[in-house]
């Protein structure tokens, strides 16, 4: 369970750190990351880093698979979560 905690930290700074570096390639007219990385991070339980970082440097804020869609896999990574825990009390 510590272990999984730990990984859910990581993947969640890792996404923050994602979208502010998306960010900042996109400002410097620099090659970007793909969509599709943005959301296989999502996808991997970091759809709250990557939720904060939107939010945080209003990346992707436009876009409306980025602004429906990675609330959406919040809502269902928080149910998951959530109803794993309930499972092990």
């Amino acid at each position: 369970m510590k272990l999984f905690l730990y990984y859910i930290l990581a993947i969640n700074l890792y996404g923050i750190f994602a979208m502010y570096s998306d960010k900042r390639k996109s400002q410097k007219g620099k090659w970007r990351t793909p969509e599709n990385t943005l959301f296989t991070i999502a996808s991997a339980f970091g759809a709250l880093g990557i939720f904060i970082g939107m939010r945080l440097f209003r990346h992707k804020t436009k876009h409306n698979k980025f602004v429906i869609g990675i609330p959406l896999i919040l809502v269902v990574q928080l149910f998951v979560f959530f109803k794993y825990i309930y499972k092990m009390i």
